[in-house]
């Protein structure tokens, strides 16, 4: 995590902090750094280490609303079985639409702006839906539990 953060920081951006080894990186982006910051990040994991991985990017106002819009506050009693796909491409919410129509219980479905939230009931490894929505997405979002969500919340918050 060290080295990701270092190579962050290279890039120009600023306040880099990383969470625990969850290669999740909370940083600010100066004005003159701003476009395709995914895109940047991404060429130099591979260029630099050699890794080549898709790098999704939320804004900090993304992150809260993520939290704060949770539809299944009141249900997802642990937050580790709560998933949060991000899709890399709005247009692949269309992918997601069949599947809100299938019965789940006692896991559910429901779709954010531009997220998908698995409530994985019995755990993510017993899971009928996560695997479901990995393959009509074809494994093109990034996946983050909402304990993970709620402690970047609180990293781009500040606390």
């Amino acid at each position: 995590m060290a080295d990701l953060r270092a190579l962050v920081e290279t890039l120009g951006f600023r306040d880099v902090r990383t969470l625990l080894n969850s290669g999740n990186v909370v940083f600010s982006v100066p004005h003159d750094r701003r476009g395709d910051v995914a895109g940047r990040i991404e060429k130099a994991l591979g260029s630099r280490f050699g890794i080549n991985s898709r790098v999704t990017v939320l804004s900090g106002a993304e992150v809260a609303a993520v939290v704060r819009d949770n539809p299944f506050a009141d249900v997802a009693d642990n937050p580790s079985c709560l998933l949060v796909m991000v899709m890399r491409r709005p247009s692949d919410q269309r992918r997601l639409k069949p599947l809100i129509e299938k019965p789940w219980q006692p896991e559910a479905l429901a779709l954010g702006k531009r997220v998908a939230y698995i409530w994985c009931a019995h755990g993510v490894p017993d899971s009928t839906l996560w695997p479901a929505v990995d393959q009509a997405l074809e494994c093109t979002g990034t996946v983050r539990n909402m304990a993970t969500m709620t402690r970047l919340l609180a990293e781009v918050e500040g606390k």
